[in-house]
């Protein structure tokens, strides 16, 4: 039925669409999907009922994430959020490429600020896993310190906490990249931890799919120093592997023609943290097989969202249930027993 709608919905503008789809989850009642149980995998001490998530920015403000936990996901991150509230960039911001079936976007952090997140968390209970993605407003002078008052300000309110450093739309942000702000920014994490002024919750690092294979295994040793509790690879990438138009519209690049990329460093990350620290894998999954693939590849979960924007929401019942059917045909008996199969940690090379 998506097929038939999608046609028409392309016809207007992405971010309009968007807000139209957020006030219909808002009001229309959705029957909740169970994923197979095999599905069900236990990481940062969670207990997910399915490896699939929604990756960040869908649901920014904290208004339909119950609902969407209804359409099979295991788990839901919201968010960016930012400190004080903010418009982002000027429109328009996003773009469909639909004959390469991506998306580009300079939102830059458009968010209703802490407070009001907050309060939606508050309002809306669920039993589901939320977490919540933390940036920085793009005028702050030092962007260490909007995500530190974030870890405070979520860690009571969430089931994890994604510390986003790689957005391409907030002009220096990545630089965060860089080995001493990185280290700066872990001092202060391990500060907060150690002085007990946060509730135990895990903290997350996304990072972007354009870090250099040099400057990665340095971010990766880094990661090991400080135990981060888990990686997310990886965010939207600058860089455009097509031609035509598109080519040079600002802004980051989600959808089919990352996950090469995406699951590429999946994998050396995987690897040059030997598999001790738990990955989520993102970036152009759109069918059961690549998500299963970037299990395979160091994943212990997985988040897609440009996907469904092709596809339908049917994708995450569609993905659970050929996962489910992998497993078994491979004479696996869950999730856990494929995490890494395929990388060189598991191959004893």
């Amino acid at each position: 039925m998506y097929n038939l709608f999608k046609a028409f919905l392309f016809l207007f503008d992405p971010e309009a669409i968007h807000r139209l789809t957020i006030l219909f989850l808002k009001f229309i009642p959705l029957n909740k999907i169970v994923a197979p149980k095999e599905l069900n995998t236990k990481i940062f001490g969670l207990n997910f009922s399915s490896p699939i998530g929604l990756a960040a920015g869908f649901d920014k403000n904290a208004e339909v994430y119950s609902k969407i936990l209804n359409l099979g996901f295991g788990f839901v991150e919201v968010g960016t959020v930012t400190p004080k509230p903010q418009e982002g960039n000027p429109k328009p911001r996003i773009h469909r490429i639909k004959k390469e079936r991506v998306i580009i976007n300079s939102l830059g952090f458009n968010s209703d600020g802490f407070e009001k997140v907050k309060l939606n968390l508050l309002n809306k209970k669920t039993e589901g896993i939320i977490g919540v993605n933390i940036g920085a407003n793009k005028d702050s002078e030092i962007f260490i310190d909007d995500y530190i008052s974030g870890i405070k300000f979520f860690s009571n309110h969430v089931s994890y906490i994604t510390i986003n450093i790689s957005s391409p739309n907030t002009p220096g942000l990545r630089e965060l990249h860089i080995e001493k702000n990185l280290k700066d920014l872990l001092e202060k994490i391990k500060s907060l931890k150690t002085n007990n002024e946060i509730a135990e919750v895990p903290l997350l690092i996304k990072i972007s799919p354009d870090v250099d294979d040099d400057d990665l295994t340095v971010m990766c040793d880094i990661f090991l120093e400080f135990n981060v509790d888990g990686i997310i690879v990886s965010n939207t990438t600058l860089e455009r592997p097509f031609k035509g138009y598109g080519e040079n519209l600002k802004g980051g690049l989600s959808g089919e023609l990352l996950y090469q990329v995406s699951t590429n460093q999946l994998k050396r990350v995987y690897e040059y943290t030997k598999g001790q620290i738990p990955l989520i894998g993102v970036g152009g999954i759109s069918s059961a097989k690549d998500a299963y693939n970037k299990i395979r590849n160091g994943a212990s979960l997985v988040q897609l969202y440009t996907g469904i924007v092709y596809q339908g929401p049917g994708l995450i019942k569609k993905i659970n249930s050929e996962i489910s059917a992998l497993l078994k045909n491979d004479g696996f008996d869950s999730i856990s027993d494929v995490v890494g199969i395929d990388t060189e940690i598991k191959n004893g090379t």
